[in-house]
């Protein structure tokens, strides 16, 4: 079955985006030279899935970062919200996460990078994500976008490693110790 894994930046406090969505304090931190580890593992997967905000906020990036296929999870986004040059490599899909890993396995998808709070959230709930890389940035923002919403249960992790880095960022990279839902 494919797998989903996460590699994702929040603040120590927990957030991954100010209440607006704002992400720029992200890119205040001093990490030029380092190597957290993001191009190795855009390489290890078939492709993304993100959400509907994870897709505009990185289409307010100067360029588009991803040269594999992006499937945005999305009720409310139709193809005229995709610009005419992406409009080859984004699908749209109103897919459940279960249904969504079902046809990329039988598309030949092994590994998948899943991006977006909500997102990660869902996949997580429904036992679809196999590791997690998270990042802590050296700042407190004090209010935000949580990472992780509320859980039925707890969601057991195995610490695989944790990096440190000159410039205060902290990674670890966890394995989820749950089974799909079947």
């Amino acid at each position: 079955m494919t797998t989903g894994h996460v590699f994702i930046a929040t603040s120590l406090d927990g957030f991954i985006a100010r209440p607006d969505g704002d992400i720029g304090w992200l890119h205040e931190i001093d990490a030029a030279g380092e190597d957290h580890g993001y191009d190795a593992m855009l390489e290890s997967v078939d492709g993304l899935v993100m959400g509907r905000r994870t897709f505009d906020k990185v289409l307010s990036f100067e360029a588009w970062p991803y040269t594999k296929p992006v499937i945005v999870l999305s009720r409310t986004i139709d193809g005229g919200d995709v610009p005419a040059a992406l409009r080859e490599r984004v699908r749209l899909k109103q897919a459940e996460p279960q249904a969504l890993m079902a046809e990329l396995d039988r598309n030949g998808w092994r590994r998948v990078y899943v991006d977006g709070g909500q997102v990660i959230q869902s996949f997580l709930r429904e036992g679809l994500i196999e590791t997690m890389q998270i990042a802590r940035i050296p700042r407190l923002i004090g209010q935000g976008v949580p990472l992780f919403g509320t859980l039925e249960e707890d969601v057991p992790l195995e610490h695989v490693e944790t990096r440190s880095f000159p410039s205060g960022l902290v990674s670890s990279l966890y394995r989820v110790k749950i089974k799909p839902v079947q």
